[in-house]
């Protein structure tokens, strides 16, 4: 595993089936569902994107399975006329896409940039757009309640992290920080409290830290695609 894990089999069958195509898109520019490529050095990173407007507002996720990043929300995201931009939340190197809509409403074409680099991508649209809301978490102890720091040894690099946690009406909710990689705040997607044991899953970059609270600390493991790691949380100080 590396610093850069937190940013950056088929069997054919021949089967006879009838199959209802995606409807064509409209004109409603870059909403929809689309999956295409990333032009990294090298390979092609593939990528999900969904995009969709509420209230003349637009929003969206992104997926990049090779990377772990799962319905992660998008930021920034503007449309004009068939120009659109997004970024991608929580993510350090500030990564932005900004694409253009083909006459058709069939691609969108452009270019990524991140930390400085920029590189080409494409994406085709699939359908209608995808968006997954996130899950709604059971209350959490007091004892569980507010900030955590613990440290990550990858690969020799330590990685410094806070764990925000807290309750609202909606539930648990929480926010995970690597202060070594841009602190920026990445959403916690669920938090399970089973009397001492917790786990706490970050769909965002494919993450999840397994373990107990005992005398004060949250001593468990922290698991990244084929990765597993240990990890120890214990009361921020300040």
């Amino acid at each position: 595993m590396t610093p850069s894990a937190l940013t950056w089999s088929l069997q054919v069958l021949t089967l006879i089936t009838l199959q209802t195509p995606p409807a064509p898109p409209s004109a409603t520019g870059p909403a929809g569902h689309w999956e295409g490529t990333i032009q990294v050095p090298g390979q092609e990173l593939g990528i999900q994107v969904d995009l969709a407007a509420r209230d003349n507002t637009w929003g969206g996720q992104i997926t990049i399975p090779a990377q772990h990043i799962k319905a992660l929300p998008l930021t920034g995201v503007t449309v004009d006329a068939n120009a659109v931009t997004f970024g991608m939340k929580s993510i350090p190197g500030d990564p932005v896409f900004k694409g253009t809509v083909a006459k058709d409403s069939k691609t969108i074409s452009g270019e990524f940039s991140q930390s400085g680099a920029t590189l080409p991508f494409t994406l085709a649209w699939k359908g209608e757009a995808r968006l997954e809301s996130a899950p709604k978490n059971s209350p959490i102890t007091k004892e569980l309640e507010g900030s955590w720091d613990g440290s990550l040894n990858a690969g020799g690099t330590v990685l410094r992290l806070v764990l925000k946690l807290s309750n609202s009406d909606a539930g648990a909710t929480g926010t995970l920080i690597s202060l070594d990689q841009g602190a920026a705040e990445i959403p916690v997607t669920t938090i399970t409290q089973t009397g001492s044991h917790v786990t706490i899953g970050v769909s965002a970059i494919g993450g999840t830290f397994d373990g107990a609270m005992k005398d004060g600390q949250l001593s468990g493991t922290w698991a990244q695609g084929s990765v597993t790691l240990p990890l120890v949380f214990t009361r921020s100080q300040k």
